[in-house]
């Protein structure tokens, strides 16, 4: 008999509810506070950008379960639950004992991860009477996910696209008009930020730090509209744990449990998703389950940033965030993982590195397309830029396993494919992409404009 590769569930096995960690972790991350007053941030604070729903869920230390309203899961059903599968091909490439599994979030329609939060943001904004949603997207996975649901739950979108990657993806931004929504590149010379921006420096090639100063200055100045956020933040991470819930099933059908459980690290939205569900059973249980974040090595922040409070964005329009950054100007190299050319980490995720119950990786661009180029040629699917990193990080620990012989359970997200970046594979495979490095002044230098509030 065949060994079996895909373990599949069924739709009335889709998770009902989400998980919320905060309510499980020892330490609760410090709270966001507002730039103003220095005070933490209340829920009220929050409903001026966000929808009334989620600005409470971002503040819910109380609640571990979290209902998932009907209407989001039915839309889940569209193509959910996604397949744990067994890579038994990248196991045999590498020689290796380990057993590797990955959770595959690239084979819904939108062709990544993100469309688990935005559908439930969009739903949300809607039910408290919201006309239109703002948004800022990188590589573009977030802004097609965004505007996808917008249409369905009758809003109308409008996203700031990083401008360096629209300009090497320029099929997302088709994908995000072609279901209705606008798209500008950031930084844009319609909103006040954008312009100082430009002036400051007329060749910025733009960050998300930028495009999410735009999006909030648009929200914030439009009636009935709405931010709406693809990383970062609790409630996106909340959002995002279908993910770890279903793969939990999954490895259970399979007869394993992981080891060690690695995905890539943006903001923290997909590492979240799939780590936060096991994570729970080290916090209760006494697992002793390692948690990995694979990080660009040209965007350092939880390897080589500082735990400090600071902005979201460029121009100071978020609340502070207690969270490892880089500084919220900081200008990421133009890699082609848009998507983790993010300044910080989420507060949550930098509270679990904070008391060692995670670590970060850094992955140079040019192993983190090796790794890519190595699973689609063994497993058959051409993975992001991004999912690239944790496939690089798996593999590494799929070595260490042939060096001593454990058969070692290694599970990773394969947040999405790599259809709409094939400009970023034809460069490598051309041998025009390079490796970016940091010095340690940069990064001193990139902190120098981090607000000066005291961590209790």
């Amino acid at each position: 008999m065949s060994k079996q590769k895909k373990f599949i569930l069924q739709e009335n096995e889709i998770p009902t509810q989400w998980y919320n960690i905060q309510a499980d972790m020892v330490n609760k991350p410090l709270p966001l506070l507002n730039p103003k007053t220095k005070q933490p941030v209340t829920v009220e604070d929050l409903a001026h950008i966000f929808n009334l729903e989620c600005s409470k869920q971002e503040l819910d230390t109380q609640h571990a379960w979290i209902d998932i309203p009907e209407p989001v899961r039915e839309m889940y059903t569209y193509y959910r639950a996604t397949p744990l599968v067994r890579a038994y091909a990248l196991e045999k490439a590498l020689d290796t004992p380990a057993h590797i599994y990955f959770k595959n979030e690239s084979v819904n329609p939108l062709g990544s991860h993100k469309i688990n939060s935005a559908l439930a943001q969009c739903y949300y904004c809607k039910q408290e009477g919201t006309t239109n949603v703002t948004t800022e997207t990188g590589a573009g996975q977030w802004g097609a996910a965004l505007s996808y649901a917008a249409k369905i739950f009758g809003l109308e979108a409008a996203v700031y696209q990083v401008k360096i990657s629209m300009q090497q993806k320029p099929y997302r931004s088709s994908i995000m008009r072609t279901f209705g929504a606008t798209v500008e590149g950031s930084p844009s010379m319609s909103t006040r930020a954008g312009k100082d921006i430009i002036t400051r420096d007329p060749h910025h090639q733009g960050s998300l730090g930028t495009a999410i100063s735009e999006a909030i200055e648009l929200a914030t100045t439009t009636p009935h509209c709405k931010y709406t956020l693809g990383s970062v933040l609790n409630h996106v991470s909340l959002h995002q744990t279908v993910i770890g819930l279903e793969a939990e099933k999954q490895m259970a059908m399979a007869g394993e449990y992981p080891d060690k459980v690695i995905a890539c690290f943006g903001g923290g939205s997909n590492f979240s998703g799939l780590a936060f569900p096991f994570m729970r059973h080290n916090l209760l249980d006494g697992k002793q389950t390692e948690f990995i974040a694979a990080e660009p090595s040209s965007c350092p922040k939880l390897t080589r940033g500082k735990f400090e409070y600071d902005f979201g964005d460029e121009a100071g329009y978020t609340p502070l965030l207690p969270m490892y950054t880089l500084g919220h100007d900081f200008k990421p190299a133009n890699i082609h993982a848009g998507g983790l050319r993010y300044h910080g980490a989420g507060t949550i995720i930098s509270q679990l590195v904070k008391d060692k119950l995670m670590h970060g990786v850094d992955i140079p661009q040019l192993e983190a397309f090796d790794a890519g180029l190595l699973f689609s040629r063994t497993e058959g699917i051409i993975p992001a830029p991004e999912s690239c990193h944790a496939i690089a990080s798996t593999i590494r620990e799929a070595k260490k396993c042939k060096e001593s012989g454990e058969a070692k359970v290694l599970l990773f997200s394969l947040s999405g494919h790599g259809l709409i970046d094939m400009t970023a594979y034809e460069s490598y495979l051309s041998g025009d992409l390079r490796n970016y490095t940091i010095s340690d002044e940069d990064i001193a230098q990139s902190l120098q404009n981090v607000p000066q509030v005291p961590m209790k």
